[in-house]
């Protein structure tokens, strides 16, 4: 499958909330296999579909040991307890900030052909199913920095060398009826 463009921060679709997901069909079955494709190609620990492109809440990881994909996810903590570590993220390369995520949390959502799905995670696994599901809702985890460091992170993202780059376009290949892309 074809490996796609990480989206960077300051395309819309990265603070739009994603649809849920209705069709569990061989367009998200092939969604899920770019998104992974790109995240190991980028080499990520996780990657929403947001960040190609794609407004559907759909997210794949590969972390801790633990690989896989969430369709329509929600979560919730187990317990109090909260982590403080570095996080980054593939739509601002280069970068990463301490962020305050839940220690442990169960994620529900379902797999690419419909089945359910729940999953328990701990440190990495937890900070990842918070930080692409985040991305779900259009929230990056810049935004979830204290102000200190927030105005810190914003002030090296708009110095970085690619921002403000126009997002990746797609070609699209001519209609064999038409004769040229729309």
């Amino acid at each position: 499958m074809p490996i796609q463009p990480v989206r960077l921060f300051g395309d819309p679709v990265l603070r739009t909330r994603a649809t849920e997901v209705t069709d569990f069909d061989a367009e998200l079955r092939k969604l899920v296999t770019d998104l992974a494709d790109t995240m190991h190609d980028e080499g990520g620990a996780g990657l929403a579909a947001p960040q190609i492109g794609v407004g559907k809440r759909v997210f794949v990881y590969d972390c801790d040991g633990f690989t896989g994909h969430l369709i329509n996810p929600t979560w919730e903590a187990v317990g109090d307890e909260d982590q403080i570590g570095m996080e980054g993220c593939l739509s601002i390369p280069g970068f990463g900030w301490d962020c305050r995520r839940k220690l442990t949390v169960v994620a529900r959502g379902w797999d690419m052909h419909g089945e359910p799905l729940v999953i328990e995670g701990s440190e990495m696994l937890a900070r990842c199913i918070q930080h692409e599901t985040d991305h779900l809702d259009g929230v990056l985890f810049v935004d979830r920095l204290d102000a200190e460091t927030r105005k810190q992170a914003m002030r090296e993202i708009r110095e970085a060398e690619w921002f403000g780059e126009p997002a990746p376009t797609v070609q699209v290949s001519p209609h064999p009826l038409f004769g040229k892309a729309r």
